[in-house]
């Protein structure tokens, strides 16, 4: 599963600061834990020994794994090397050096997108293949062209409903997904799609932040039509074991999403 991490963490800082107040050790663990950052351990600051970053899988074997398939799904992932080129032409050019970080994460998750940092997170304990890696990065990427283009705000509901919408939509739902997470059967089969959608916007949304399930259900059905909707970059809502991804790819060069790997 992959979230999206969120940006209110740095503007309630710069009140507190300007305010001296509320800088108890509580609250700040409080709003950590209300944005998503408990599940990133690594955005945090830390008192860790040498030996317990170690342990935890800092600079060791997981990471360099981890930046290995980074690498190589920039180089032949059609939909990374789409991506690139779509938030490219979009003026948002990624330097993977400085946008993508490997790192551990809590176990729930695979990967998520820092708004405040402009940065992906591959989680080198959970997402340990090609193909995970790949799910990531293309999730991710959505996220940050959100960010980017449309200028999203992550401390708003509905815009994080719309960018989880669209992740969702674009990078993980098929009919065998839909029918595999419980979403689908014979009797709506019309809306397997929309129904894998929202389960996963729903669990995406409600991962990172502290609502309830009725409020986060509330804000997808308000963006729903017009998010769902929405297929740019890719252009499609990709079938599982068909060749929609390298169509994708193929048809991105018409509209200027090209991509050179360093």
């Amino acid at each position: 599963m992959t979230v999206t991490l969120g940006s209110s963490d740095a503007q309630e800082n710069s009140v507190t600061e300007n305010s001296n107040k509320d800088t108890s050790p509580d609250l700040k663990q409080s709003k950590e834990e209300k944005w998503g950052y408990d599940l990133y351990p690594e955005r945090k600051a830390s008192n860790d020994s040498a030996l317990q970053k170690f342990l935890k899988g800092r600079n060791n074997l997981d990471k360099n794994k981890c930046e290995q398939n980074v690498y190589k799904c920039i180089l032949k992932s059609p939909l990374v090397k789409l991506m690139l080129g779509a938030l490219k032409g979009s003026g948002c050019e990624v330097d993977i050096r400085r946008h993508i970080s490997c790192e551990e994460c809590a176990p729930t998750v695979s990967g998520g997108y820092d708004p405040i940092l402009n940065q992906i997170v591959v989680c080198q304990n959970t997402a340990k293949s090609t193909g995970i890696v790949q799910g990531v990065l293309t999730h991710e990427f959505i996220h940050m062209l959100d960010h980017c283009q449309n200028k999203l705000d992550f401390t708003n509901l509905e815009h994080l409903a719309c960018t989880e919408i669209r992740a969702a939509n674009l990078a993980h739902c098929s009919w065998m997904s839909a029918w595999m997470n419980g979403d689908t059967s014979i009797f709506n089969f019309k809306e397997t799609h929309q129904n894998c959608v929202k389960s996963k916007a729903l669990s995406s949304v409600m991962a990172v932040r502290n609502v309830s399930e009725d409020d986060a259900m509330k804000a997808i059905n308000k963006v729903f039509p017009k998010c769902y909707n929405d297929l740019e970059p890719i252009g499609r809502r990709l079938r599982r074991n068909s060749d929609d991804m390298f169509k994708a790819y193929a048809e991105g060069a018409y509209y200027g999403y090209e991509y050179e790997a360093p």
